[in-house]
């Protein structure tokens, strides 16, 4: 079951959990590599029971058959299994690490400590299966990981910032984006909670950070801003009217000796305009205060031969995004000691598995 004791020339045995809009390409990139073999798929919807996880996934038919039974999906006592639902569930996920099976996670997890008393579980879970967990995604996940490798330059680090600037527009996700506060009034009270809550993965990357860079935190803080829609915004399956929030700017901070030396900020727009307008942009933007100052930005942009006739055909770069930090951090997971581990625990993971071959 746990891959420290298959042959380094095995593949290791995965499990897809869900075939959602990052599922979709977990899967693809598993089939893809040599290294790792589908051997198994959880389907949440019960219209997915049944029916190939390729075909699931628009590829060619790969001979598995998604269920929505876990019991039998662990029985098959994969190596790891890749949670990708759209929030976590700490029931499930104990469930899985009981049975001895390591985790990659997409579904708004880092260190676990937005999960409260759901954390101390997953420990536990952890221990008792012997296995590991890890979460990831381009943001929170990656974007930190950058930041990290960023301040490996300075001998001197005053502060440190993450800021990425969206437009989702075409991301037809309202499960996930109407609890942070799109299309809610400008004036109703709860928009910080809902923005705060929906967010709140992002204080698990505010401890792996200040972990990094050795600081303890003595508290963090999180703010919030809100611009309107000048106009209905309407998309595929939902609209925002006009006056409600189409953009939603949160910013989590780590605190220490009265100094906020690490701010983690997401600027998520919807529609070609906002009021107040915030500056536009595409993309993450690392800020390192120190000697020297140093500015990393990350430009997303499609290859040559990529093909796309809507925005949202566009959209499929950020699911490859989300996902790829998680399924490239499978063999490094397989192999940690047990317990939640981050970036800060593993050696450096990289896209072994996905050159393609002349």
């Amino acid at each position: 079951m746990s891959a420290n004791s298959a042959p380094a020339s095995a593949p290791l045995r995965v499990v897809q959990w869900t075939t959602g809009n990052v599922g979709r390409r977990s899967v693809i990139a598993v089939a893809a590599n040599p290294g790792l073999e589908l051997v198994g798929c959880y389907a949440w919807g019960p219209d997915k029971v049944g029916r190939d996880v390729g075909e699931l996934c628009g590829i060619e038919p790969l001979g598995i058959t998604a269920t929505n039974d876990m019991d039998a999906l662990l029985a098959l006592e994969p190596d790891c299994v890749i949670y990708n639902p759209k929030w976590p569930d700490v029931d499930e996920m104990v469930r899985i690490l009981e049975a001895g099976v390591n985790v990659v996670s997409t579904a708004a997890f880092i260190t676990g400590h937005s999960l409260g008393a759901g954390r101390d579980r997953i420990i536990a879970a952890c221990e008792q299966g012997g296995v590991s967990i890890f979460g990831s995604g381009v943001n929170p996940g990656f974007a930190d990981m950058l930041t990290i490798i960023s301040a490996q330059l300075c001998d001197r680090v005053d502060s440190v910032s993450v800021l990425e600037s969206a437009d989702s527009t075409g991301y037809d996700s309202p499960e996930t984006e109407l609890p942070v506060g799109f299309a809610r009034p400008m004036d109703d009270p709860a928009l910080p909670d809902m923005a705060r809550a929906g967010t709140a993965v992002f204080e698990d990357a505010v401890w792996m950070v200040a972990e990094a860079l050795g600081v303890e935190l003595d508290d963090i803080r999180f703010e919030a801003e809100f611009a309107a829609a000048p106009e209905d915004v309407v998309m595929t399956s939902w609209t925002i009217p006009k006056g409600c929030v189409a953009g939603i700017s949160a910013s989590w901070q780590g605190w220490t000796g009265g100094r906020k030396v690490v701010d983690l900020r997401v600027r998520w727009r919807k529609g070609p305009s906002l009021e107040p307008n915030w500056e536009g942009g595409e993309g993450y933007v690392v800020d390192i205060q120190g000697r020297p100052c140093v500015r990393t930005k990350v430009e997303i942009y499609p290859p040559a031969d990529f093909e796309a006739k809507t925005f949202d055909d566009f959209m499929v770069l950020g699911m490859i995004m989300t996902a790829m930090p998680a399924v490239d951090a499978i063999p490094a997971v397989c192999a940690a000691a047990p317990g939640i581990v981050t970036y800060l625990d593993l050696p450096l993971i990289t896209a072994r598995g996905f050159v393609p071959s002349p």
